[in-house]
């Protein structure tokens, strides 16, 4: 159950790699702002607060990376940075795009649920080994 929580967080890291590099790098080309509604003269004004939420979204990916390097103890890193990415995707869906929901969200909730039951599972195999 770890390894598919650590895909699934893996799948959750990727999309923030993916979101950081078109808010920083292709926010100005059609593709990439037109699919959040906005004009080219609206997309050009706004770049650098853009720039600025692709910078947070690589920040959310370090926290990923920071938690599969600690390994077991890192859990709690995944839960912090799962749980942020949550709340960002729910408010997205309420301010930009309800699609947020798909693609930040639901990955997001997943991944923490998958995160939580193998803790449990790995707390309960730990306790009965203790027992014996």
């Amino acid at each position: 159950m770890s390894q598919i929580a650590n895909l699934l967080v893996g799948i959750v890291a990727l999309v923030h790699i993916l979101l950081l590099v078109g808010e920083m790098f292709f926010w100005k080309e059609p593709v990439i702002h037109q699919r959040l509604g906005f004009t080219l003269d609206e997309a050009l004004k706004i770049a650098a607060i853009v720039a600025n939420a692709g910078l947070y979204n690589g920040f959310i990916t370090a926290g990923f990376i920071w938690g599969w390097a600690s390994g077991k103890n890192g859990d709690a890193i995944k839960v912090f940075f799962l749980v942020c990415v949550i709340i960002a995707g729910i408010f997205g869906a309420v301010t930009l795009k309800w699609t947020t929901l798909l693609i930040q969200t639901a990955p997001g909730a997943i991944a923490l649920f998958l995160v939580w039951i193998s803790r449990w599972k790995d707390s309960g195999s730990q306790k009965n080994q203790a027992v014996n």
